[in-house]
């Protein structure tokens, strides 16, 4: 098949969040079963790609013969940030998507290679499958050509103005409440659900809590109506670039057979987040967007008591300027037991994965995560909600399961958190079970080549249509 991804972001050119690892790795997994891939993206300002393609584009090469083309206009894309700044999202953001899907129309013309399916990725790309039926819909050069959409984040859906309308550059009549429009704004997720021709998301249990009124933020009634064309297609990991025997960020290195390296990299965890220096308590670490999502408002009822237990906490990430500060003052409050560093750095996030005994990740929603996955393969334990992706990759402990690798918490409560840390707390003083328990963790895989594998059914699925 050939295939082309659409995204506002994809890894080594762009990147914000999980978004980008997705466009950046599965179509390389695509290209290993043997099929043809492209990508399509914005040139952002510090993009590294040099080589033009034509007036449209320039172009780069990744994997064997994958070719990214970045769309290129300087008034819309060179710019300090992806999507906004410090103050609140780009005023002209439906205008600049709107363009990237209009030029990606005309690019794939440019190209002159029918394409059978275009893989759209998240709300920035909804208006791509409008744009196919209905600006394109008598076209011959897409008679064959269907689209697939991948919801990433239900909770950003591109919500705009309805007088922006005619931005979008098609007919008006669509804006109505089947189609365009959304509480009588313009909402281009709910756009690119009623137009394409099939739905993933990125894990099997958020697929079904989006069809749910707690999770569907507005927009489960749509997807329920198209439930039959909706997969949930679990996100992988890649284990070349997540492996603690040959990390560079970590010196020594370990394997399944042999982490007693872990305690090297705890000690200097210990001392990078001036957490005392005991080897006999267990670190709960966090690496993360700090905000709502996360579930730190529930950490901050829970703290009082999660100190008073032996434990320590290092918290790693960058986010809302409210959480930042929530998290510094029970640093001061706490000193040697709790501790946050508010920055991104790629060195420290090896570090908190390695050195941590456990990982937090006490989430109100979470679609899939990656994190928890590199936590199982670094042998730290994730302590998780039991909500999306989170359920379909940690086993917990107790289990019937005989592999559990991790703890589920059996509520979103302080009482869940503090029950879910004493069980951790339980493991973590038995060192038979404790071993057996990293084991089971550094043995967990989520590879990209078996969740390819069900996107290409998918993408089968959609062709016989065609």
């Amino acid at each position: 098949m050939k295939i082309v991804f659409v995204a506002s972001e994809v890894v080594p050119f762009a990147k914000t969040g999980g978004l980008a690892d997705v466009c950046g790795t599965l179509p390389l997994a695509l290209e290993k079963l043997g099929h043809e891939v492209s990508i399509i993206m914005p040139c952002f300002r510090g993009v590294p790609v040099k080589k033009i393609f034509n007036e449209r584009a320039k172009v780069a090469i990744i994997g064997k013969n994958i070719k990214v083309y970045c769309l290129v206009n300087k008034s819309y894309f060179d710019r300090a940030n992806l999507y906004g700044d410090p103050t609140g999202d780009y005023p002209d953001n439906l205008e600049r998507f709107a363009f990237f899907a209009h030029e990606t129309m005309k690019l794939l013309k440019d190209i002159g290679v029918p394409v059978d399916i275009i893989h759209c990725h998240d709300w920035q790309t909804g208006l791509i499958p409008v744009l196919l039926k209905e600006n394109y819909g008598a076209d011959p050069f897409f008679q064959g050509t269907r689209t697939v959409l991948t919801i990433h984040n239900l909770a950003y859906q591109g919500v705009f103005l309805k007088e922006e309308y005619a931005k979008l550059g098609v007919d008006e009549a669509l804006f109505n409440d089947r189609q365009i429009e959304f509480y009588e704004k313009i909402n281009l997720l709910k756009t690119g659900i009623v137009f394409s021709d099939y739905m993933t998301t990125v894990s099997p249990q958020y697929a079904k809590e989006i069809q749910t009124k707690e999770n569907g933020c507005g927009l489960e009634g749509v997807i329920k109506m198209r439930k039959n064309k909706l997969a949930g297609i679990l996100n992988g990991l890649d284990y070349d670039q997540w492996d603690p025997e040959a990390d560079d960020f970590l010196k020594p290195g370990y394997s399944a057979q042999d982490w007693l390296a872990k305690k090297i990299h705890k000690a200097r965890l210990q001392d990078v987040f001036k957490l005392a220096p005991v080897s006999d308590v267990p670190i709960f670490g966090f690496v993360g967007r700090l905000c709502y999502q996360k579930g730190l408002d529930l950490v901050e009822s829970a703290i009082e008591g999660l100190m008073q237990r032996p434990i320590q906490m290092a918290f790693l990430g960058v986010g809302e300027d409210k959480y930042q500060k929530m998290l510094q003052k029970l640093s001061r409050k706490y000193p040697q037991k709790f501790s946050v560093l508010v920055k991104y750095d790629e060195d420290l996030s090896h570090l908190v994965y390695a050195g941590s005994d456990f990982f937090l990740m006490p989430s109100i929603y979470e679609p899939c995560g990656l994190t928890q996955m590199i936590a199982l393969r670094y042998g730290t334990i994730p302590v998780a909600s039991y909500v999306g992706g989170l359920v379909d990759t940690v086993i917990d402990l107790n289990s019937s399961k005989t592999r559990g690798n991790g703890v589920l918490m059996s509520s979103y409560s302080v009482s869940g958190l503090d029950e879910s840390v004493d069980r951790a707390l339980g493991v973590y003083s038995q060192k038979d079970k404790l071993n057996a328990l990293i084991a089971h963790a550094m043995a967990s895989r989520f590879t990209w080549e078996a969740s390819a594998k069900h996107y290409v059914g998918c993408y089968e699925e959609c062709l016989k249509s065609a």
